[in-house]
């Protein structure tokens, strides 16, 4: 090896080592909102249909559905990292990523406290945000501690039931659900059991369950026009949550994305579930 040889080496080696930018792609509006909560949204090249949080997650590259990913879009944005939601995929799609030599984050999967709290720190040991994702976590966990104390004294606990589909029938929402979860940790109780998931529910099934409250998303209101035509239901409309006119809609993400906002959400559907509770004054809603 030639003595010029040798000082090339020698100068190359002695060079700083020059930071890559990281290019995230995000898979699921959850994770999406967590990268924004740590303050790293600058790396974002590329997100999912469902990553409607904040607005301007929209306005970034579109992946696709999260659920039916395709491999050759998400490696045209030459990511460094794939954040990839639980349900993200299908499977296949994800190990085809994966074999192009592209890390994909495979977050936590659950509807608890403990889940969020997890997916928070993932995402923050990913991105070099441990700091940021121990003070998010705080935060989440603060504002579950108010709601649970002020639910605390609470022994009317509504039947609510979750529509997720009104469009050819009713799709509701079972046991083990994010719905679910959701309006027990409100202050409410699930209006049907038996099963678990989201499935169809008969009209003889839904008069027999009696629901208090009928809670959906947006979307679905969206998907049938108006407000009016879900109240006015044919099935809907002889529950008692129809003749009383309590239906409570919300953003889909919001309500059961089980992100940095969860507290607030339950917060919010507290509100609606018990009006008369005095509950904490909400803040004003992200």
């Amino acid at each position: 090896m030639t003595r010029a040889l040798v000082a090339l080496l020698a100068a190359l080696v002695a060079l700083p080592a020059v930071a890559v930018e990281p290019r995230i792609v995000s898979a699921g509006g959850t994770a999406t909102e967590i990268i924004y909560a740590l303050g790293a949204q600058a790396g974002l090249v590329g997100v999912d249909t469902t990553s409607l949080y904040p607005a301007s997650a929209q306005g970034l590259t579109s992946i696709g559905y999260v659920r039916t990913l395709s491999a050759e879009g998400v490696v045209s944005l030459n990511p460094t990292l794939v954040i990839a939601a639980a349900e993200a995929g299908p499977p296949p799609i994800l190990a085809q990523i994966k074999a192009a030599g592209i890390p994909v984050l495979a977050l936590a999967d659950g509807y608890t406290e403990s889940a969020v709290l997890t997916r928070i720190a993932q995402i923050g040991a990913a991105l070099g945000k441990n700091p940021e994702a121990a003070t998010l976590q705080d935060s989440v966990r603060r504002d579950l501690a108010a709601v649970r104390q002020a639910l605390a004294g609470l022994k009317d606990r509504p039947k609510v039931l979750f529509v997720l589909s009104a469009a050819r029938g009713l799709v509701v929402a079972g046991g083990e659900t994010s719905a679910a979860t959701m309006i027990g940790l409100a202050g409410g109780q699930n209006a049907v059991t038996g099963f678990t998931g989201y499935k169809p529910l008969t009209p003889e099934a839904l008069l027999a369950a009696a629901p208090d409250v009928i809670l959906t998303a947006s979307h679905v209101v969206a998907a049938l026009g108006s407000l009016d035509a879900l109240v006015q239901h044919s099935d809907i409309a002889l529950t008692p949550a129809g003749k009383d006119g309590r239906i409570i809609v919300r953003d889909g993400l919001f309500l059961l994305g089980f992100g940095p906002r969860l507290g607030a959400a339950v917060l919010d559907l507290a509100h609606a579930l018990h009006p008369n509770a005095g509950l904490p004054k909400l803040a004003a809603l992200p």
